[in-house]
């Protein structure tokens, strides 16, 4: 009697450790998912040249640390709006389309927090009128998310880095992580920062 109860104790024990370990499993798949669609956003705000996209992207007291010294850092969804309004503008107003694209190398989930490490790319092409070539420019950027009670992921803080183009397209994809399209890579050096 005293085996069989061991028995059914230590097989509940065990059902019930694989059920929490499978929830646990599904709880980062579920998370990882979210914070992946964090940058089709960002993806469709560029090729739509959409400002209003960034509402899904950024909580309404994020802070946004450019690569550019002459700039400051921008506190506040509605400060990081309107520089990209601004930025789309220009991009708008020249007839051209611009892309981005991430690769996520490293991500940390900690709770309600977490961080992504990576690279961006960003495609700019101009109207079919003007003589200019394609370019690209890259970059390396850590974002820090927070998960609201909805379940969904808004960066909370952003910032990044110039990097030569090369580093994106060598980026290895990780598991479950975020791993943007397959550029072409062109010979073109940028000429221009569109910021």
């Amino acid at each position: 009697m005293n085996i069989m109860k061991s028995s059914h104790i230590l097989s509940t024990f065990l059902l019930s450790f694989t059920l929490t370990c499978t929830s646990s499993s599904f709880a980062i798949d579920d998370d990882n998912a979210m914070l992946n669609h964090i940058y089709h956003h960002f993806n469709k705000a560029f090729n739509t040249l959409d400002p209003q996209e960034m509402l899904f992207i950024y909580t309404q007291d994020a802070s946004y640390i450019s690569n550019n010294q002459n700039k400051k850092i921008l506190l506040g969804r509605k400060e990081i709006l309107e520089q990209y309004r601004a930025f789309f503008k220009k991009i708008n107003d020249k007839k051209a389309n611009i892309d981005v694209d991430f690769r996520i190398i490293q991500r940390h989930v900690e709770g309600k927090s977490a961080t992504d490490i990576g690279y961006y790319l960003i495609r700019y092409y101009p109207d079919s009128g003007d003589e200019e070539p394609i370019s690209e420019f890259a970059g390396k950027f850590v974002g820090v998310s927070k998960k609201y009670p909805n379940g969904h992921w808004y960066l909370v803080v952003e910032t990044n880095n110039k990097a030569d183009t090369a580093f994106y397209y060598n980026a290895k994809p990780q598991p479950n992580l975020y791993y943007g399209r397959q550029f072409t890579p062109i010979n073109s050096e940028p000429t221009t920062t569109y910021e």
